[in-house]
């Protein structure tokens, strides 16, 4: 299940996803157009099932013609009353399915799903492709923000076995060698965030308790510098470059790739301002 779900008119209508393609709950949207018995009406309608008809036949190998063809004879005809059900285990439609449980409900390919949404009105059609356009592009902010902080958690387990190969060795205390790890993502941290991780921890100490430290918070251009940073440095320390040394050259580096960045960043808060505003 997709959360947060789309909101139309103050109506939750939830969206899952099958096979890698989203299907949006027809039972929310009905709900939500205060018609919750629209499916039914929608369903016997011969337009309805010839539009199903031909998405199953496009999409759907396995699809039932000849069951198909009953459907499609008697559509329209006062006692024809098949339920979402009977069209499905009749014609093995994948199109729309049935669910139980906490989001229970009839859910259906955003195709049949825009199309459902005209049935209920063309202004309520319209009202849900935008909300699903603003929930994709969340969704898609959310992955690229996922993919970013995962590689820059995998450039940090290269850039602490740099430090554990490199430099530890030539280090005569023990004891010293947890500040070093420290001491060496702290360089970072003041050169992408301006500040060390406890003294972010001293500066926002509600946000420290929860466990989680100034990468968790970071924009996705922070954290994409940060794993460039963190593979050059574990790079220049398997080269044997002093800390002063790599601190000019990643000083250096990151100024050069800050204004993308930047860039990057302030195109993001804007896309995210304008979802805000269209919400």
């Amino acid at each position: 299940m997709i959360d947060p779900p789309m909101q139309l008119n103050n109506t939750s209508v939830n969206v899952t996803q099958i096979n890698g393609e989203d299907y949006i709950c027809l039972t929310d949207m009905a709900k939500s157009a205060g018609q919750e018995r629209a499916l039914f009406s929608w369903i016997r309608s011969k337009h309805t099932v010839g539009f199903l008809g031909l998405w199953e036949q496009l999409h759907n190998p396995d699809f039932k013609l000849h069951e198909f063809v009953y459907f499609k004879e008697h559509a329209g005809e006062n006692s024809f009353n098949p339920s979402i059900s009977e069209w499905i285990e009749a014609t093995d439609a994948i199109g729309i399915i049935t669910k139980r449980g906490r989001y229970g409900g009839t859910y259906a390919h955003k195709d049949i799903a825009f199309e459902f949404g005209t049935w209920l009105s063309p202004e309520f059609k319209l009202h849900l492709i935008t909300e699903y356009q603003a929930l994709q592009e969340r969704q898609n902010k959310l992955a690229e923000w996922t993919v970013t902080r995962v590689l820059s958690s995998v450039n940090y387990k290269l850039h602490t076995d740099a430090i554990k190969e490199y430099i530890i060795p030539n280090l005569s205390d023990g004891a010293i060698h947890k500040y070093t790890y420290t001491n060496e993502a702290d360089m970072l941290n003041r050169i992408v965030f301006g500040q060390s991780a406890s003294e972010w921890k001293q500066q926002n100490p509600a946000l420290a308790t929860s466990g989680k430290n100034q990468r968790d918070y970071a924009s996705a251009g922070q954290l994409m510098m940060l794993a460039n940073l963190e593979s050059l440095n574990s790079h220049l320390i398997a080269n044997g470059v002093s800390q002063n040394d790599r601190i000019i050259q990643l000083a250096r580096e990151a100024k050069r790739q800050y204004q993308t960045f930047v860039d990057i960043d302030n195109i993001t808060q804007q896309n995210i301002k304008r979802l805000n505003h269209e919400n």
